[in-house]
């Protein structure tokens, strides 16, 4: 009967331990921002539209000047250091247009990959994420995702 008990104490200890771990998080990864330093390259091809609409081109250059430096030219990812927005996890029916707000606002704890926590966006109003939005989904549509 001991062996039922320990087996069940350890099959206990590995279902918590599967509940709770969620990947790195706080002081064992660096942040996104901290990643970006390093040099690395896109993580996905990019098709650019062949034009942007008003907002799009507003929008690409809060991007360019807030977002590249994480999520690489044309939203495309940076390996090891952010994922890529055109991407499918971030079509609009999974990941609507709040939550790219709250992001920005609130900063994200990693869910979906191995890049660490983002931090809230410094510097950006709501104005300049909706015209980010806009480019990314722009970015999106031109590849597919829709």
């Amino acid at each position: 009967m001991g062996r039922y008990v320990t087996f069940s104490i350890a099959l206990a200890v590995v279902l918590a331990i599967g509940v709770w771990w969620t990947g790195p998080t706080g002081d064992e990864v660096a942040t996104s921002a901290e990643n970006a330093s390093r040099t690395n390259g896109p993580m996905v091809d990019v098709v650019l539209p062949e034009t942007l609409s008003a907002n799009a081109e507003i929008g690409k250059l809060a991007y360019d000047a807030k977002c590249a430096v994480c999520h690489g030219a044309n939203a495309a990812g940076q390996d090891g250091v952010a994922p890529p927005l055109v991407h499918k996890i971030y079509e609009p029916s999974h990941h609507g247009d709040a939550a790219f707000l709250l992001a920005a606002k609130n900063g994200v704890r990693a869910h979906h990959w191995r890049f660490g926590n983002m931090p809230p966006v410094e510097g950006v109003t709501d104005g300049d994420v909706k015209m980010i939005i806009v480019y990314v989904r722009e970015l999106q549509r031109a590849n597919g995702i829709n």
